[in-house]
């Protein structure tokens, strides 16, 4: 099975990568190994070839590169990143790869999906822990030399740009994934599907931690031998192994959540929760949960919900206990909707959705006024959706303007029904879900309460089981009061009910978007008539002719009020503004003719003259101002 891994790098020493593919290194410690006088160790076979530079010179090219564009300088940049496609080791073997083979894939691989860039290739085949697997290293520049042509799996236009980092995106990192599983395949090497998640996800760091810690356990199992000890743990288990042997030990007998918890809880000392429909574990060594998905698709909502529910049907007498007869009650009758006739669910409402836009007003549109270019496009396409919207009247036979307002009626009728509908299922089938909680929470606490029953000492036992005994109260009141004097649903009842709801649920949705999508587009249809028959446009004309004749007066008082008063404030700026000019322009006056600079005396002269004639104009113009003011309030004052 052939797999591909990515490292990204923030060594600045290219070279450093040059001496891991080339010598042999220890494989936890990632130090080289050395020989009897201290040198570095050749590897026994690899094979290296170098993209867009020598490889022998990878180091120092990737550094001219880097100084040529200022890039790769700080310490957090990635400076390289590195790949590793692992193949199977059944390949060498049963497909017959080899390693001059291996080297040519890697090669076409690197060619394809990384072009541009600075790139060493190499083949090794000792595998990893001598498994014997051969595997490619490729080791790219971050910094791409050469422009290359746009590729679909590329963020950004700049990233096929000289210049230019690498970016890994998901999306990039599916393509690569895909592009391992097609190479595969067209060599008839063993695969497996590297883009569905894994049911048990182990990491690089678990994968190293696991064998340091089994290696250590050796270690102690080893010299416990010696002493005469028999040792009782020959396995070691990181955290997450442990969860999963523990999870995997529970699921494959509770039939709930709750008695799943509560099982992990007293046998491993296990936190379960759910918490946003995320299921969480809390190893007894540990302060912060694990999610399911860090551990794999076998501990998640999806998979372990389908395992209680084969749990509980697998088991006799848990079923005799569910399916005992019932009255069944939900918001509606259960026996109802398992009968033949209830099932049948209603044909959502089918619509095709056509290519019909609304009409641009070009006398509110600012771009069209703008410019001539675009209006005239925009007539164009009017002129089309004229024609459209006439064609569209004609094809679904509307013989005058009230009927299709009463059709316009009916399909905003109709939209509201299915949205009522749809909210009303909705809350059916929420109903039914917090149903179906709280009586598998009484089924899993059934039996502490009857042992709480035949218990001889009831308040040793309850506090005891308080937590048990709480929960199975607070669901066994819950459903009284959601039968209303009628006896328990049974599971077998409320999850046909539920998939009935989600079925129903669904094709509501669909009925209603369809609907919707509908009444959307009638109302583009009565836009555009309105736009054709020109009521649109006059409409507007006598809202804003109503608008300006009902403005309130107080408000364009208070608006003169703030004209004026800004006005003033100019006035005395440019006052002020000249005056100091004027000053200036004197001193400079006096300066140049003591100096004797006729030139400049010249030039200050006229200077001091004009600024003195504007600050006279702008006193006059504020002092005119006031004394305006001043009249008007005295011949209001003598009127009065």
């Amino acid at each position: 099975m052939a797999v591909i891994k990515h490292i990204a790098s923030k060594n600045a020493d290219y070279g450093e990568s040059e001496r891991y593919l080339i010598f042999q290194h220890n494989e936890y410690t990632q130090k080289p190994i050395l020989d009897d006088e201290g040198h570095m160790i050749l590897r026994d076979e690899y094979y290296l070839d170098g993209l867009n530079c020598d490889p022998f010179t990878f180091a120092s090219e990737c550094q001219e590169l880097n100084s040529y564009y200022h890039k790769n300088k700080n310490f957090n940049e990635i400076k390289s990143h590195h790949y590793i496609i692992s193949f199977d080791p059944k390949d060498r073997e049963e497909c017959g790869l080899t390693g001059e083979r291996a080297q040519q894939l890697g090669l076409t691989f690197a060619k394809k999906n990384f072009p541009g860039h600075q790139a060493l290739v190499c083949t090794h085949t000792d595998g990893h822990n001598e498994s014997g697997n051969i595997h490619v290293h490729i080791v790219i520049n971050s910094l791409r030399k050469y422009d290359v042509p746009q590729e679909p799996y590329m963020e950004f236009d700049c990233e096929s740009k000289a210049g230019y980092k690498h970016h890994l995106s998901t999306a990039y990192l599916a393509h690569l994934k895909q592009d391992v599983m097609d190479m595969c395949q067209k060599e008839g090497l063993h695969q497996v599907d590297l883009l569905s998640p894994a049911e048990r996800k182990i990491t690089e760091k678990e994968y190293w931690a696991q064998r340091r810690g089994q290696e250590k356990l050796d270690k102690l199992n080893q010299k416990m031998k010696e002493d005469g000890i028999t040792p009782k743990e020959t396995r070691y288990q990181t955290e997450k192994q442990f969860l999963r042997d523990a999870i995997d030990d529970v699921a494959s007998t509770a039939k709930s959540p709750e008695e799943f918890a509560k099982i992990l809880d007293e046998k491993y000392h296990i936190i379960f929760k759910i918490s946003r429909n995320r299921y969480s574990y809390l190893h007894p060594s540990r302060k912060k949960y694990i999610t399911g998905r860090n551990l794999g698709t076998r501990y998640e909502e999806d998979f372990l919900l389908q395992a209680f529910k084969e749990n509980s049907k697998s088991l006799s007498d848990r079923k005799m206990e569910i399916e005992e007869p019932q009255v069944p009650n939900t918001v509606k009758d259960l026996q109802t909707a398992l009968s033949p006739d209830a099932s049948d669910i209603p044909v959502p409402f089918i619509f095709i959705k056509s290519d019909l836009r609304l009409v641009i007003d070009l006398q509110t549109c600012i771009k069209a006024q703008q410019s001539e270019a675009y209006a005239q496009k925009v007539k164009l396409s009017n002129l089309k959706q004229m024609a459209q919207t006439v064609a569209y009247i004609q094809e679904h036979g509307y013989d005058s303007l009230e009927d299709f307002h009463i059709a316009l009626d009916q399909a905003s009728n109709q939209t509201s029904a299915a949205r009522k509908s749809l909210k009303d299922t909705e809350q059916q089938l929420k109903d039914v879900n917090e149903q179906i909680h709280f009586t598998g929470q009484y089924l899993a606490y059934k039996n502490v309460y009857a042992d709480y029953r035949k218990s001889l000492n009831k308040d040793k036992f309850y506090e005891e089981h308080r937590a048990e005994l709480s929960l199975y109260d607070t669901a066994l009141r819950t459903l009284k009061e959601k039968s209303v004097g009628n006896k328990l649903p049974s599971m077998k009842a409320l999850y046909a009910e539920k998939d009935r709801l989600i079925e129903l649920r669904d094709t509501q949705r669909e009925d209603f978007s369809n609907h919707r999508d509908y009444e959307r587009e009638l109302r583009t249809v009565s836009a555009n008539i309105d736009m054709i028959l020109g009521k649109s446009y006059e409409q507007e004309q006598q809202i804003e002719k109503n608008r300006i004749y009902k403005f309130p007066v107080f408000m364009l008082s208070k608006k003169r009020y703030y004209i004026k008063k800004r006005r003033r404030y100019i006035q005395m700026k440019a006052h002020k503004y000249w005056s100091l000019g004027a000053l200036a322009a004197m001193i400079g006056t006096f300066y140049t003719g003591y100096k004797n600079m006729k030139s400049a005396h010249k030039y200050f002269a006229c200077s001091s003259l004009l600024c003195m004639i504007m600050a006279i104009y702008s006193g006059h113009k504020m002092i005119s101002g006031k004394s305006r003011k001043k009249k008007d309030s005295t011949s209001e004052e003598s009127a009065e």
